[in-house]
């Protein structure tokens, strides 16, 4: 039962969504070249996949059609769990020592930037996401669920992989607060999440040891698993069981994170 202190909390971030929504609307050419580049890519990453299942059939439990939606439900991930990094201007609000305003807010800065970041991740779950997916449909052919509660497993498989990944891009960009450039931290954060995210290829190919650590990872909560949801090829509760403990995980982190920020904020220039 909501109390009017927490109502009124509810109405800031949801406001602080719709803002994020709007403000990345005004972008519309930018969502439109993404959403045609990622395109252009997964025709091309299918064609791959399909040459590597028409020689090994079977391969990860995937048939050919089951490769291929992987690949478009990959490249339709890149917008909302913002695959290649960045998304949130903390860093640069640190540069410029505007962070320190939005450390005594009496709103949380880790959940201000949350429901922000999740008004831009639903804005461009229909500008960037939903092209490539109907162009590989259309062009290969698509795995389409009949059962609801797939549907259902998967939309909570995106929403907590959307979760995840602002919860380790909020950290590599509250990093700022302690390194004088973040973009050996971006670097870094990037290589990760293209490799073991499912992103470049599906985690069930990568060999022994390395197969079974980059499944318990947190960057296969933002590809993998969702896509693994939708194929139908994981179990729905140890999935999103899996996605939900990274979040709390990550977010708890962020928390202390910012706290330390708080009593230790290093402004560059000032």
């Amino acid at each position: 039962m909501f109390t009017p202190h927490r109502e009124a909390v509810f109405l800031l971030y949801a406001r602080i969504a719709g803002y994020g929504f709007r403000r990345h609307s005004a972008y519309r050419a930018a969502a439109v070249a993404g959403a045609f580049t990622n395109t252009v890519f997964g025709i091309l990453r299918a064609y791959v996949l399909i040459a590597l299942w028409q020689a090994r059939p079977g391969l990860a439990g995937y048939d050919v059609l089951d490769a291929v939606t992987f690949c478009f439900l990959s490249q339709a991930f890149i917008g909302p769990m913002q695959v290649f990094g960045g998304g949130l201007e903390l860093s640069e609000r640190v540069r410029s020592g505007d962070v320190a305003l939005d450390l005594v807010r009496p709103a949380s800065l880790q959940l201000w930037c949350l429901a922000d970041d999740l008004g831009r991740a639903a804005y461009l779950v229909l500008l960037r996401s939903l092209p490539p997916t109907f162009v590989g449909a259309a062009l290969f052919g698509f795995v389409v669920p009949a059962a609801p509660a797939t549907w259902a497993a998967f939309t909570a498989g995106c929403l907590l992989g959307v979760l995840v990944s602002f919860s380790l891009r909020y950290l590599v960009a509250l990093s700022s607060c302690w390194v004088l450039d973040d973009r050996g931290v971006q670097s870094i954060s990037l290589v990760m999440t293209l490799f073991f995210s499912g992103m470049i290829l599906p985690l069930n190919l990568f060999p022994g040891w390395l197969g079974t650590v980059a499944a318990v990872l947190p960057w296969s909560a933002m590809v993998q698993v969702p896509a693994d949801l939708y194929l139908g090829k994981r179990d729905v509760l140890d999935a999103l069981a899996f996605q939900a403990a990274w979040v709390v995980a990550l977010m708890l982190l962020g928390a202390l994170a910012t706290a330390a920020a708080r009593r230790k904020v290093v402004i560059q220039g000032g």
